[in-house]
């Protein structure tokens, strides 16, 4: 008899154990915001759906026009690609509101140009430095990192801001999960950048 409880209390803390250390490991995972394929899979869904590849991914030209390179996705504004000259004179008030490149990674209007960020994990050029809470931030705040720059239209951060935060870690978890291009895009030009280049 003192056998069967010496087993069943061994087979007990042994148990318990296990179940500590699932908890431990699960408190860590979660501490560490390391993703999980769920995360990773629910991000891409998040990211197509609002249609990022649209401004963030360069475009390759084919028979049904301009379609996302799958080579370069969500690598921003190619960085030695030359901006098409932009007029202004037609940009304002009661006129066009504004212009864009072939592949729609530039935009001009009122603003200047903005270019489309290259949103891969590149340490140097993308979001390889960025953690989940400085990506939630720029998405509430509008601002490059949450503390820099204002972002510049077309991008609809207003839009994305308002879905939840672990959304918004989903999305970036998949950003994450993408093979690192190295991309500079260029910076944005405001409207005195774009008049004193036409002189």
């Amino acid at each position: 008899m003192k056998h069967k409880w010496f087993v069943s209390g061994v087979f007990s803390v042994f148990s318990i154990s296990l179940l500590l250390l699932y908890g431990f490991q699960a408190k860590l995972l979660a501490q560490t915001g390391s993703p999980n394929d769920a995360q990773i899979k629910h991000g891409e869904y998040l990211v197509n759906l609002g249609g990022c590849n649209d401004c963030h991914s360069p475009k390759v030209m084919t028979k049904m026009g301009p379609v996302p390179d799958e080579s370069r996705l969500l690598s921003g504004h190619p960085a030695k690609e030359r901006l098409p000259r932009v007029d202004m004179a037609i940009i304002g008030p009661e006129k066009w509101g504004g212009q864009f490149s072939n592949d729609l990674t530039a935009w001009a209007g009122p603003w200047g140009v903005s270019f489309a960020a290259n949103l891969t994990p590149d340490k140097n050029t993308g979001l390889g430095l960025w953690t989940p809470d400085i990506f939630i931030k720029t998405m509430r705040t509008g601002k490059h990192m949450g503390a820099g720059r204002p972002i510049l239209p077309p991008m609809p951060w207003q839009s994305i801001g308002k879905v939840s935060d672990s959304d918004l870690r989903d999305m970036f978890a998949y950003l994450q999960s993408l093979k690192p291009i190295q991309n500079a895009v260029p910076v944005p030009l405001s409207p005195e950048d774009l008049k004193a280049g036409m002189k």
